[in-house]
């Protein structure tokens, strides 16, 4: 059952032009009831949307991607664990009274380009509350999300050619990134593997502030 609505759809891909890495952005405003949003506006739900996260990318791929969970790391495979796609550290969380991210720092995996291997690239969802675009209606509250992948260098792009990899690899990112905003207007969220957290919001770091985003050109330009 739909419970929220999802609006502003967005994608920002870029290239940094010195590097070769990739800065992918989809956003989407999720609006919902304001009594919903307080119930869910724990670290406990933030570890579930992360799951939620990996159970679509699963579904969406009809079981060929898998994510694998060990203590110290998480690994997206494609069917079998040898073959890793993407592998990431154990998430960090963070979360204050306004904003919530989980953040997985990328490794290594087939995916990723040799160079760019242990380079501080990262996947992340940064949850924001927002005023709501009605302001005479109480009742209703108004999220921002975005999943963010930075400092990305993708094997693809430095084995074959970077008009293929925007063809492939990145369009098919984004639709899918948009198929998962999509989906959290059921706000189904998924129990989390791990379950680290069972606390208030006082048991997690507060995020930091944005960093200022370096110089980059829209991907393909």
């Amino acid at each position: 059952m739909k419970l929220a609505t999802i609006a502003n759809l967005e994608d920002h891909t870029s290239e940094d032009k010195r590097t070769g890495a990739v800065h992918s952005v989809q956003a989407a405003d999720i609006c919902l009831p304001e009594d919903a949003l307080r119930q869910i506006w724990t670290p406990l739900h933030l570890e579930r949307l992360a799951r939620t996260y990996w159970r679509f990318l699963s579904r969406v791929t009809l079981g060929l991607v898998r994510v694998r969970y060990t203590e110290r790391e998480r690994f997206v495979v494609l069917l079998l664990p040898p073959l890793k796609l993407l592998s990431f550290r154990a998430p960090e969380y963070e979360m204050d009274e306004q904003r919530g991210v989980v953040r997985w720092r990328i490794t290594r995996g087939l995916l990723v380009a040799r160079a760019g291997r242990h380079k501080d690239g990262y996947l992340q969802i940064d949850v924001r509350r927002r005023p709501s675009e009605d302001p005479t209606h109480q009742a209703s509250a108004r999220l921002h999300i975005e999943v963010e992948v930075s400092n990305f260098y993708p094997s693809i792009a430095s084995g074959i050619g970077r008009w293929f990899y925007r063809e492939t690899q990145s369009r098919i990112h984004v639709i899918v990134t948009h198929g998962f905003l999509r989906s959290l207007a059921r706000l189904d969220l998924a129990e989390s593997r791990v379950g680290r957290f069972a606390g208030g919001i006082e048991d997690v770091p507060d995020p930091a502030p944005p960093a200022e985003d370096e110089e980059i050109l829209p991907l393909g330009r």
